[in-house]
C-alpha cells in the first residue's frame, strides 16, 4: 500500500551544505532541510500511528521528521532526493507487520534434541585425562 504524500505538508529551508566544496559551499545555500509534522499530515491514522511508534532518529519527540538533504550540488536534485527519502520512510511505516503466532516444538524436534545433548555429552566424557 503506497501513500502519496502532499508536498504542500512539507516545509523546506535551503542551508549551506557541509563539507568541502571551495568557495562554492562558502556561497550558496543548496543543502535542504524537510521538516514534515506527522500529526497534521493527510496520512490515515494508521499509517500516523506506525510512524509516530518508529525508533528512527530523523522523528522528533514531537512527531516531526526532519531530514537533511546535501548530496548534489542542486537545490531541487537535494529536494527531490529529500522527498523520495521521505516518501520511503512513510512506505515503510505503511507495511503492516505480520502477526507472529507463537508455536510449540514439536515432538520430534524436542527428541533429536536431546538426542543430540546426550551424544556431544558423551563425546565431551571421553576428552578426559588417559589413565594407565
Amino acid at each position: 500500500m503506497t501513500v502519496a504524500i502532499n508536498p504542500a505538508e512539507v516545509e523546506f529551508s535551503a542551508i549551506r551544505a557541509q563539507g568541502p566544496g571551495g568557495q562554492n559551499v562558502n556561497k550558496v545555500s543548496c543543502a535542504v532541510h524537510v521538516r514534515f509534522d506527522i500529526a497534521a499530515s493527510s496520512l490515515p491514522p494508521a499509517i500516523k500511528a506506525r510512524l509516530l511508534e518508529m525508533r528512527d532518529g530523523r522523528i522528533t519527540q514531537g512527531g516531526v521528521v526532519v531530514l537533511k538533504a546535501q548530496q548534489s550540488r542542486s537545490l531541487e536534485q537535494n529536494k527531490e532526493d529529500a522527498l523520495r527519502r521521505l516518501q520511503a520512510l512513510v512506505d515503510l511505516a505503511a507495511e503492516v507487520p505480520v502477526v507472529r503466532r507463537p508455536t510449540r516444538p514439536t515432538r520430534g524436534s524436542q527428541r533429536r534434541r536431546l538426542d543430540e545433548k546426550t551424544r556431544s555429552g558423551q563425546v565431551k566424557a571421553l576428552r578426559g585425562k588417559v589413565s594407565e
